[in-house]
């Protein structure tokens, strides 16, 4: 395989320290790399305030600013390509956000190779999903709604991965999560639905509470937010503080991320609209955990205890998401345990050092491309089954819709890591760079990305056999008529299938990828490998054959049940997500329940009961006495004045 100087000798790059770069003003089309976010963000208020009167035309502007938005972002591309390596970092101020004292904060965008990355990213998988949801949603009466929350989301993850300091950074973080609640529980007259929409919000805010924490020790430490300041003088800080620094950066990232041990909410969200599911559960979204811990690089390699545990997290999870995986009959919630546990591998790459941060950001880009797709794919085959999910109701369906099928089997041997295909490249790079890290970590890192590769290859490919393949086990659903989606849905479907298959071979082996992300990250290569290359291309391989052969004989070439049989104690954990809701229950959400509750009986007790219903009584009962003085009759009145009279007299005659 290529390394990473493959491709670069011959580019002439002049790095920087990446730590120290700092970013010259934007000029020329980078000057207006603001309109990244204008556009779609004037797209989601036009339809939100425009109200039924852009019904008809709304979502069609929605997706044309989206496209308008990426064109913008090549266009900076282009521009910043015919630059030096060392100059390819261009700031756009915009506005000065708080000034007290000596403590002065600004809003700005970073338009950097790392940046631009993402925004390529964004804009174009997220402009092909508006394509495919004018016909997804074409017959749903809030589709102008749908596609103003889609404009939303587009805007709030630019603002994220273009931010110039973690405290825009964070107006990002909070817009993506509040775009995404209101994605997931679109169609909330389903209690099930909203429910979700809630589940992730909740385990997103825990998440949050990490990344505050984190903004708090570095204007505590540096007296400054932004990347330029704190990465620069992140050397001059203690050992201790980075590492809390680090690890509150973590939490921050296994919430957005779906990672372990906040992953419980992924599964839940895939009760939105399938291209939600596309766009942020698989694209961007989720991504973001990999892109605050790359683009805190800085940090991190100060932090080797706070990259330990990054790596140990994106391990465990790599491992949890492919076994849920492996038990899951709902195709959109296989798909989420699939990329809960491919962000796991690159959470792995980037705990792994200097050697894997170009690799996560690798894997990122294309399993942007093949799991969108395949996303795109299960919501094509939804359309096709009377939006039925539990893929042991499908079978056969290659014959009904072939151009489903075709799109959906690119993905598939992408994510399965077949030779020459994006996953393969990708993948196979985060599994070497595993095998070179020091000591036991490289054995351990290692073998369970091994592990990990026949387990994706497994449950993936029992996913398209289920699906695709064996016994038609529709055929005696009255419901069921299975056909083809419309173009809208279906080319968007193409284009991802063929950057599925194609996008490694154009990004890695001719260094576009390397050369373009290397300013950034500065030049690494990993160390050798316990194992040779050529043997862990070769373990791979054999692991994904495996997976695919006991896939094909159980799911593909056998008969399916209609009905899931009870399976073993590890099957019947793994459909209940390893009992991580039930782990939540008993730990957090249950105490919680059970502190309200008695607060509430003690509230009722001690402020209803003996102060306010005491209280209340007293009141009552003197009331109730002077009610009586207050009879009308005027004989009552003078008795009254009589007696106050006497009162007074009887009070001087004992003074005196």
């Amino acid at each position: 395989m290529h390394d990473l100087s493959h491709g670069l000798a011959g580019a002439g790059l002049a790095l920087a320290d990446p730590s120290a770069v700092r970013a010259t003003e934007a000029v020329g089309i980078s000057a207006l790399g603001w309109l990244l976010v204008a556009l779609p963000l004037a797209g989601a208020a036009i339809l939100l305030l425009g109200g039924r009167a852009t019904d008809r035309w709304g979502p069609g502007l929605a997706t044309g600013l989206s496209w308008a938005s990426f064109g913008v972002g090549a266009a900076i591309i282009v521009q910043l390509a015919g630059m030096p390596g060392e100059d390819r970092a261009m700031s756009v101020p915009l506005w000065d956000w708080v000034s007290v004292g000596e403590l002065s904060l600004h809003a700005g965008l970073l338009l950097d190779p790392l940046s631009l990355a993402f925004v390529m990213l964004i804009t174009f998988v997220g402009s092909l999903i508006h394509v495919y949801s004018l016909g997804y949603m074409e017959h749903d009466p809030d589709k102008r709604r749908f596609f103003a929350y889609l404009n939303l989301f587009v805007a709030a993850m630019l603002i994220l991965v273009l931010a110039d300091s973690y405290l825009l950074m964070f107006v990002g973080w909070e817009g993506v999560g509040l775009a995404s609640y209101l994605l997931i529980g679109f169609w909330n007259w389903n209690p099930e639905y909203a429910s979700a929409a809630n589940k992730a919000f909740v385990v997103n805010r825990v998440g949050d509470v990490g990344l505050i924490t984190a903004m708090a020790l570095m204007l505590a430490t540096f007296g400054a937010l932004d990347f330029a300041t704190v990465h620069g003088a992140a050397g001059g800080a203690g050992d201790l503080t980075l590492t809390l620094i680090g690890l509150a950066l973590l939490l921050g990232a296994c919430g957005k991320s779906a990672q372990f041990p906040l992953q419980s909410w992924l599964g839940d969200a895939m009760a939105g609209p399938t291209p939600v599911s596309a766009l942020i559960h698989a694209a961007t979204m989720v991504t973001a955990g990999v892109y605050l811990i790359a683009r805190s690089q800085a940090i991190y390699d100060l932090t080797p205890d706070a990259r330990l545990v990054v790596a140990v997290v994106g391990t465990i999870t790599l491992v949890y998401g492919a076994v849920v995986g492996c038990a899951k009959d709902d195709i959109k919630k296989a798909l989420a345990a699939s990329t809960m546990s491919q962000i796991g591998y690159m959470m792995l790459a980037v705990g792994l050092g200097p050697a894997g941060y170009i690799y996560a950001i690798f894997h990122l880009v294309t399993h942007g491309f093949f799991k969108a797709n395949m996303f795109l794919g299960a919501g094509s085959v939804m359309h096709a089954m009377n939006n039925k999910v539990d893929m042991r109701r499908f079978g056969a369906l290659s014959t009904e819709i072939k151009i489903t099928w075709l799109t959906f089997g690119a993905g598939w041997l992408a994510i399965i890591g077949f030779p020459f295909t994006a996953g393969w490249y990708s993948k196979d790079y985060i599994i070497e760079t595993a095998f070179a890290a020091e000591g036991w970590q490289g054995w351990v890192f290692g073998l369970v990305a091994l592990l990990g590769a026949g387990l994706t290859a497994f449950y993936m490919s029992r996913l398209f056999f289920m699906t695709f393949h064996g016994k038609a086990r529709w055929s005696d659903d009255v419901d069921a008529h299975p056909h083809e989606s419309p173009l809208t849905m279906t080319v968007p479907m193409m284009v991802l299938a063929l950057g599925s298959l194609v996008l490694g071979l154009v990004l890695y082996p001719t260094g576009i990828l390397t050369g373009w992300l290397e300013p950034v990250f500065g030049h690494a290569e990993h160390g050798e490998p316990l194992l040779p290359v050529l043997a862990i291309q070769v373990l791979a391989f054999l692991l994904m054959a495996a997976g695919v052969a006991l896939a094909w004989l159980r799911f593909g070439r056998d008969d399916v049940p209609v009905t899931a049989p009870q399976g073993n104690v590890l099957t019947r954990a793994a459909r209940r997500d390893l009992y991580q809701d039930d782990v939540n229950e008993a730990l957090f959400t249950g105490p919680t329940r059970g502190l309200v509750s008695t607060m509430v009986e003690a509230d009722e007790v001690l402020v209803e009961g003996a102060v306010s219903g005491g209280t209340t009584s007293t009141l009552t009962g003197v009331s109730g006495l002077l009610r009586r003085t207050q009879n009308g009759f005027v004989r009552s009145y003078a008795l009254a004045m009589l007696l106050g009279v006497v009162v007074i007299l009887g009070a001087v005659w004992v003074i005196q």
